[in-house]
């Protein structure tokens, strides 16, 4: 070719170069894009999906509340009231007065006998509440209460599901406590200790309203879609997020893009959270009474959720300080040309000890950056194969990480090869 088609080849090259990486940028961008906006949605729905297919870790979301002080004066007072109120006073002081009358007592004793309602009413909610408080306070009821939940684990989300039986109910646009096993448990002490018979005890009402919102039917259908798409949503986002920093023309900046943007979703989830709780509480129902009660419920309730978000939002910020950590910034050669020196002057000085790891330790030198991507790759495995992370988790994970490549670090130094570079190419690479 001559000077003028040698310029226009390389324009042209230039030109498809500028598109092909443009291509690249755009589809990169709409990969990662998805990947962050699916990830609060995944977050979520796994949330429900485990909760509804899990009965292990139903029940330890619906122990702790037999066992919260808030619910539990809550659930005192309401069976206290529903069996004091529907148990017929005036009958029991007619049934006094009549057997003292047959008695041949004193026509005073038989009319003050008649007016002891109140007096009656009085000691007896004294009488009940006391022995509701030592059934509802008691760790009997509180393993029945788990093994309840366990053989019904069925309603765990029936809060936004609508469906099955259990503690909590949604009936209609209404979520109700189920106090069913404390009354009956109170009705077995209450024979035979006071004046009440057994037929005197009626089934009092089993449920306490603690919630009414005409938005309910709406928050259960999502629920029921998010609970079929869930297991598959943290699979697809991981999918796409890798996509996405694969076809990037800058693998390490779509990286910390990534992971910042799913960063900023998880603290926009945690807001979320918290303003859903604040509508939960407004939404009290004065016949409810007790607002520690219904926030105890909504916390207990949604801890799980809250533990999975902050475990999500410290993978997205490691992965953010990896991606700098890999980058050229100044502070990111600095911490590399430290870790560099010091591994290389442990494995220098082990190999003095005579503890050298030969052609071990210079395949390990050689092949740094597979055995180094190995191990973070195993470890991001780890993480997702794990069936419920948490922050404690990551940061373990973290740590075994970290020990495993200095370990490595070290081992390739020691292979008895003394090299003065070693450090400084160490610390650029």
């Amino acid at each position: 070719m001559d000077d003028a088609e040698r310029a226009e080849y390389e324009r042209l090259r230039r030109t498809l170069g500028t598109r092909h990486r443009r291509l690249r940028l755009w589809g990169a961008s709409l990969l990662l894009t998805l990947a962050v906006l699916l990830a609060p949605i995944s977050v979520v729905a796994t949330w429900i999906n485990s909760e509804v297919t899990d009965v292990d870790r139903y029940v330890q979301t619906v122990s702790p509340l037999a066992r919260d002080p808030a619910v539990q004066d809550l659930m005192v007072d309401r069976v206290t009231d529903g069996l004091v109120e529907n148990i017929d006073v005036r009958k029991i002081s007619d049934a006094l007065a009549d057997t003292l009358a047959d008695h041949d007592a004193p026509r005073w004793l038989v009319d003050a006998a008649r007016s002891l309602d109140e007096e009656l009413k009085g000691g007896l909610t004294t009488g009940v509440r006391y022995t509701v408080e030592r059934v509802v306070t008691s760790d009997a009821f509180a393993k029945a209460w788990d093994s309840i939940h366990r053989g019904a684990h069925t309603a765990a989300m029936n809060v936004l599901t609508g469906e099955g039986g259990g503690a909590l109910e949604v009936k209609g646009d209404t979520i109700t406590l189920n106090v069913g096993t404390v009354i009956e448990e109170v009705q077995k002490q209450l024979l035979g200790v006071t004046l009440v018979g057994a037929e005197d005890i009626p089934g009092a009402d089993k449920s306490i309203v603690l919630v009414q919102n005409d938005n309910l039917s709406e928050a259960r259908d999502a629920a029921r879609w998010l609970g079929v798409v869930g297991p598959w949503l943290p699979l697809a986002v991981v999918v796409l997020a890798g996509l996405g920093i694969w076809a990037a023309p800058s693998r390490r900046v779509a990286l910390m893009a990534v992971g910042i943007g799913i960063s900023i979703m998880m603290c926009g989830l945690l807001v979320g959270v918290a303003v859903m709780r604040q509508i939960y509480l407004d939404a009290v129902l004065p016949v409810a009474q007790s607002q520690d009660a219904a926030a105890a419920v909504y916390d207990t309730l949604v801890r799980f959720l809250r533990q999975a978000i902050l475990t999500v939002l410290l993978t997205a910020v490691l992965t953010v300080i990896a991606g700098y950590l890999y980058g050229q910034g100044r502070g990111a050669v600095a911490v590399r040309s430290a870790a560099a020196r010091s591994t290389e002057t442990a494995g220098h000085a082990l190999a003095r000890t005579g503890l050298t790891t030969g052609a071990v330790g210079q395949w390990l030198r050689t092949n740094r950056p597979l055995t180094t991507g190995a191990v973070i790759g195993a470890g991001g495995l780890t993480l997702f194969l794990w069936n419920y992370p948490t922050p404690s988790s990551v940061a373990l994970l973290l740590l075994l990480v970290v020990v495993v490549l200095v370990i490595l670090g070290v081992l390739a130094a020691a292979d008895g090869a003394e090299q003065p570079g070693a450090f400084r190419s160490g610390g650029s690479r």
